[in-house]
């Protein structure tokens, strides 16, 4: 068995073997497979596609190319995964709920990609916290408080690392089974007894269209509970933020006010409903509607908060967050409203603008290896069918420089659109089952 061969097996529409697709893997794990077959490779899959079955091997193989972690705790082991967006920080505020229900989360996320923010990056806002930590660490906080977001370790999915980082370079990023398999040995290799999609769609979304997100929601399922891991999926809309801001410490400050005082909002109502997919999926509740109560319940009582802070010391930021957050979180040079263009009503607003305005005053990466700014960013974002009179605030930008802050005014006022009223986006637009 060699990478050429069967590369040229997936280039002419012949199905890969699973002993064909454990081998290549192994090869991308090991360095056996060059990056130019690497290449090589994705772009097949690419144009070619696999069956269901191939791309349930193809995530096993590369589940299975490091660690895959076992658990011996309390209850089901459980996780989410968003596939991205704007103002979506629902894993800091879903992990701790669903912890104080009894449920075990060990969450392993990753970092900004694109326009979209990342998980780690949102939470290592907070000073001195680091979601580096070995197994043991994520082990002991898992059993102990109940959630744990970490950063993967070197040993976890190499094979995905590897294929990863050729796909951002060679033009292969938009393969749904690629894209499947990416995200699902990450998530298998935590040992999860269950696990909920959050398929982002619309304007600060990857997936732009219902097509697109309908197909890469049915794929993900469709994958995982091959691979034998129970799971569903959620269509959510991105089409505008989820939460009123973008930006690092300015979404943390969003999930405190969540936690500490919770309300009826976008972000809160997608977390209740993502948990209470999972509760029913992990087998702890019969129905949708008595798990969304319970986590209500959590989050109303200061159970979940609790376990935020926990989480948030034992990665080493401050003891009792909760207590201090408006004086620990980092803020900008330069803080100012950018004011409405026009008097109307906001019929809409692009997401991946404000994503990429952003990114570019330094709260996201352009290239490898950048530093974040974690204060910059957006708040007090307005939301679709808002209406607002010329010169009042759409927004509150918050930038490091007055040059920065001059062109992420402009952004913003470019990414909102004021006419006539619409119709709100519905927020949850549909489940994909197993």
């Amino acid at each position: 068995m060699d990478a050429r061969s069967i590369i040229e097996k997936v280039r002419d529409g012949i199905e890969p073997t699973q002993a064909d697709l454990s081998w290549f893997a192994g090869g991308l794990a090991s360095g056996g497979v060059t990056d130019a077959q690497a290449g090589a490779f994705a772009m097949a899959v690419l144009l070619k596609g696999l069956s269901e079955e191939a791309r349930v091997a193809l995530t096993l193989a590369m589940r299975d190319s490091g660690d895959v972690l076992k658990w011996d705790l309390g209850g089901p082991a459980i996780d989410k995964h968003s596939t991205g967006g704007i103002g979506d920080c629902v894993s800091l505020l879903l992990a701790p709920m669903l912890a104080a229900v009894g449920l075990y989360v060990p969450m392993i996320s990753g970092r900004g990609l694109g326009h979209t923010g990342g998980t780690l990056d949102k939470l290592e806002a907070i000073p001195g916290l680091k979601t580096d930590v070995t197994e043991q660490v994520f082990r002991q906080m898992t059993g102990e408080i109940g959630c744990a977001i970490v950063s993967a370790t070197a040993d976890m999915a190499p094979a995905d690392r590897r294929l990863y980082a050729v796909r951002d370079v060679t033009s292969t990023v938009e393969s749904i089974d690629l894209i499947t398999a990416s995200i699902l040995s990450k998530k298998l290799a935590a040992g999860l007894d269950a696990l909920i999609l959050d398929v982002k769609v619309g304007s600060g979304a990857f997936m732009e269209t219902a097509d697109d997100a309908r197909a890469l929601a049915r794929s993900l399922v469709r994958t995982s509970n091959g691979a034998g891991c129970p799971t569903a999926a959620l269509i959510t809309d991105m089409n505008q933020p989820l939460a009123p801001a973008a930006g690092n410490a300015l979404e943390v400050a969003v999930i405190m006010e969540a936690l500490i005082a919770p309300r009826n909002d976008r972000m809160t109502d997608v977390s209740v409903a993502l948990g209470a997919e999972l509760m029913v999926l992990a087998g702890l509740e019969t129905s949708v509607e008595a798990a969304a109560g319970k986590l209500l319940d959590a989050l109303k009582s200061g159970a979940a908060v609790e376990r935020f802070d926990r989480m948030v010391a034992a990665l080493g930021g401050p003891k009792e967050f909760s207590a201090s957050w408006k004086q620990k979180l980092p803020e900008a040079n330069v803080i100012r409203d950018v004011a409405a263009p026009a008097s109307g009503t906001v019929a809409a607003i692009d997401g991946h603008a404000i994503g990429m305005a952003v990114v570019r005053m330094g709260g996201g990466r352009l290239r490898g290896g950048d530093r974040i700014d974690p204060s910059v960013g957006f708040d007090q974002i307005v939301s679709i069918g808002d209406t607002v009179a010329k010169g009042q605030p759409i927004a509150r930008l918050h930038a490091a420089s007055e040059r920065a802050a001059k062109a992420a005014e402009e952004a913003m006022a470019g990414a909102v659109t004021i006419g006539q009223a619409g119709e709100t986006p519905d927020l949850i637009k549909e489940r994909i089952g197993g």
